[in-house]
């Protein structure tokens, strides 16, 4: 009788979404509890005496990650600092600030279309865009291309990026420090794109553009959101990566792309 394979495959499929894509080791480790402390050693006869030990040269530390105040200051003078889309690509490369940048694979910066008429923002890379180095190439990103092209779009006429720019570890969520220290590069990024129609796709992404608080009460409501220089018409709408956990929500993502329709028309 051939052995029914369909668990483990599934199981194996959550944890490579979820970002779980090394072993570590054959059998599980409890890193919570603390090891035993060593024996005493048995005590001797007579003291023993310590031998002098020459101090070793104590080098130069290396420079300690800048506090988050500070690497916020940088973004932002490095952000404002970019006449050009590929100059903002090209800090981003070099940028020190944001700790993400040490354990993504690479930058994902940006996909599609920089003068279309819409530009998208979600949140932050997942597995498949930190190998690929372009936003929504996963499963999240088949379903955008299915929603897009169901109102004539495609990622020829649209411009695509992320609130966060490199994969946190595990795809977990950015925390509110590292959202922070990337905002600058985003919101220039949204200037210099200089969309018609900007659309934050997910709660994070619009908590820190649209300072939206609950994407479920908040989508497919038109906000004006403001470069600095001019006022983009925006709105928030739900993630496909939540569509493909809640497919009754499709409904509400497809009533939102049918307004960004009517607002290009």
């Amino acid at each position: 009788m051939t052995p029914d394979l369909t668990a483990p495959r599934d199981l194996l499929n959550f944890y490579a979404e979820a970002g779980v894509d090394a072993a570590l080791g054959e059998t599980p480790n409890d890193y919570l509890t603390a090891p035993s402390p060593a024996p005493p050693l048995a005590a001797t006869s007579r003291p023993v005496q310590p031998v002098p030990v020459r101090q070793p040269e104590i080098k130069a530390a290396a420079a300690a990650p800048a506090a988050p105040d500070a690497a916020v200051m940088a973004a932002r003078e490095a952000a404002k600092s970019a006449a050009s889309l590929e100059e903002l690509r090209g800090l981003l490369e070099s940028f020190e600030g944001c700790p993400l940048k040490a354990t993504a694979s690479r930058l994902v910066f940006a996909d599609g279309n920089p003068q279309g008429r819409v530009m998208f923002v979600g949140e932050a890379p997942g597995r498949d865009e930190d190998i690929e180095g372009l936003p929504f190439v996963g499963r999240s990103g088949k379903l955008l291309d299915l929603m897009l092209k169901a109102i004539g779009l495609d990622r020829s006429k649209v411009y695509i990026a992320n609130t966060v720019p490199w994969r946190p570890p595990g795809n977990r969520t950015p925390t509110p420090v590292e959202t922070q220290i990337c905002l600058p590069f985003i919101q220039r990024q949204i200037e210099l794109a200089d969309p018609d129609i900007l659309v934050s796709v997910g709660g994070p992404s619009a908590a820190a553009l649209l300072n939206m608080q609950g994407i479920l009460k908040n989508r497919g409501r038109w906000v004006a959101y403001q470069t600095g220089t001019r006022e983009i018409r925006a709105m928030a709408t739900l993630h496909p990566a939540y569509l493909l956990r809640s497919p009754i929500a499709k409904r509400l993502a497809w009533r939102d792309f049918l307004a960004i329709k009517k607002a290009l028309s």
